[in-house]
């Protein structure tokens, strides 16, 4: 009588094959694995880090201490803070104005790149404007495009371009900045910024100078060009209503270290300390945050 043989099941076979894991280390190898995937996601998805760094003067003063921070890509964070809270300072160690004396500051992932290159894909834009008054304001929105051999022709429509998308008519081109408002000014500035492309904008108090409704208007003009390009930002200002009106996130400072960062709801819902003071200060409270609103 023939002997009837079985076949073996799949798990049997990988039971006796050398090497193949049992199905709960599969199991554990496939979470594991997917865990990892999750971890590589997220680190891509970080445009700035700041890990514990700290900056300190040659005179021995500390502005800023041991600083953990990240920012996402397409993110709006908004360093809040009092004037010497260390907002600015941290702001500079992006673009590496300044160098931290310890810790480390990634942005792309990247800790210490080459400099001329990081500066020049990252826009700037600063409460002064900073723009040459000898430059046309061609010129000045061009000098980077131009500094990047960018054929003539093309910066030319990109200038017009910018100037279309900050609100400007395109016979500002010709204009000096001693020929424009203030608010021309800054509009101008933030077009630079953004003249060949970058990911990530530096804003350091751009609308702290202008009057109450220009402000206004630039904050919504904001708003709107942000909702468009959806770059990653990171905007310093000492005002909580312009915090809670522009950011995806906030970062309480306080004498060079970060106190809290939170959402904008969140923010004026928390319990800290320095959180409460300024929502008191300031006298805000929802409606701050639904003035985010894109009409």
């Amino acid at each position: 009588m023939n002997e009837i043989r079985k076949e073996p099941h799949d798990s049997e076979l990988e039971r006796d094959i050398p090497g193949t894991l049992p199905e709960s280390s599969l199991t554990s190898l496939s979470l594991s694995h997917i865990s990892l995937m999750h971890m590589g996601s997220i680190a891509n998805d970080l445009a700035i880090e700041f890990r514990d760094v700290s900056y300190t003067l040659p005179s021995g003063e500390q502005l800023l201490s041991g600083l953990n921070l990240e920012v996402q890509r397409g993110q709006t964070l908004v360093l809040l803070g009092r004037s010497g809270s260390g907002k600015t300072t941290t702001l500079k160690l992006v673009n590496r104005l300044l160098s931290p004396s310890s810790g480390e500051v990634r942005v792309n992932g990247v800790a210490n790149g080459d400099i001329i290159r990081l500066r020049r894909s990252i826009g700037y834009v600063i409460q002064d404007v900073g723009l040459f008054p000898h430059f046309t304001v061609e010129r000045n929105i061009g000098l980077v495009p131009t500094i990047e051999a960018w054929p003539k022709e093309q910066i030319h429509q990109r200038v017009q371009e910018l100037l279309r998308m900050v609100g400007l008519e395109a016979q500002m081109a010709s204009r000096y900045p001693r020929q424009l408002s203030g608010g021309q000014r800054q509009r101008v500035g933030v077009a630079r910024a953004l003249a060949a492309d970058p990911a990530i904008l530096l804003m350091d108090e751009p609308f702290g100078a202008l009057d109450p409704l220009t402000r206004d208007e630039l904050q919504r003009e904001f708003l709107v060009l942000q909702q468009k390009l959806n770059k990653t930002v990171v905007f310093v200002t000492h005002d909580l209503r312009e915090a809670l009106r522009l950011g995806s996130r906030i970062a309480l400072m306080e004498a060079g270290k970060l106190v809290t960062v939170l959402p904008p709801q969140d923010f004026l819902r928390s319990d800290d300390l320095w959180a409460a003071a300024y929502a008191r200060a300031f006298g805000v409270g929802p409606a701050s945050v639904a003035d985010r609103e894109v009409s």
